[in-house]
């Protein structure tokens, strides 16, 4: 009986449809991602191994950089409490800082880093004037420490309100910088803040590394 040969078809796989779904999974891709805006103010915060998320609402930020000097601002939703604190530091001032500078203030991711005698033609540089000038910060020696008021203002602004009293601090940062800050707070009475710090894990053989393996990692968080 003769064999009857099978005649041979080569093999032909669609590639359009897993074409289709790789060009859609990356136009999401491309869509959706944010990029990280830069910072105005750079700062390498210190490591540290804790892993507590402090709380983003009702922001007041005090900033140290590398060179000594001294930042401050307010969460961008906190529209009512930059112009109240604006309004408090003019008048008790006398420096007549009116709506143009208030909105130069209620910016998003502004900062306040000059002293009054400069801080009216400050508020009045556009965003790309801004670009290039170079802050000299806040003074907060013992003789004149500005952040004083400033931090006076922010504490009647918020008012009823929890404020979270943030300091970030550059790795650089030296002491006398840290001590103006804490004296301005001490002025004002104010005892609690929170570090805001580069976290890392934590090192294998210590106690807080032992610690959290009894207890499955919540004993970091509750540091």
């Amino acid at each position: 009986m003769p064999k009857v040969k099978v005649p041979r078809k080569s093999t032909n796989v669609d590639m359009t449809a897993m074409c289709d779904v790789a060009f859609l999974l990356l136009s999401f891709f491309i869509l959706t991602t944010k990029f990280k805006p830069s910072e105005a103010l750079e700062v390498t915060t210190p490591k540290s191994v804790s892993t507590k998320a402090v709380d983003a609402q009702n922001v007041v930020l005090i900033t140290m950089d590398k060179d000594g000097k001294v930042y401050f601002s307010v969460g961008d939703e906190n529209a009512d409490e930059k112009d109240q604190i604006l309004d408090l530091v003019s008048n008790t001032k006398n420096l007549q800082l009116g709506e143009p500078e208030k909105a130069a203030f209620r910016r998003s991711a502004s900062f306040i880093g000059v002293p009054f005698s400069q801080l009216k033609s400050f508020l009045q540089l556009t965003p790309e004037q801004l670009k290039s000038f170079k802050s000299p910060g806040i003074p907060i020696d013992s003789a004149n420490n500005e952040l004083q008021l400033w931090m006076g203002a922010a504490n009647t602004a918020f008012q009823g309100k929890k404020m979270a009293l943030m300091v970030k601090g550059d790795n650089n940062a030296k002491f006398p910088t840290f001590k103006g800050v804490i004296d301005a707070f001490k002025k004002n009475e104010i005892f609690k803040f929170s570090m805001i710090t580069d976290p890392e894990g934590v090192p294998e053989g210590t106690d807080l590394y032992r610690t959290n393996q009894r207890s499955g990692g919540k004993a970091a968080e509750t540091e």
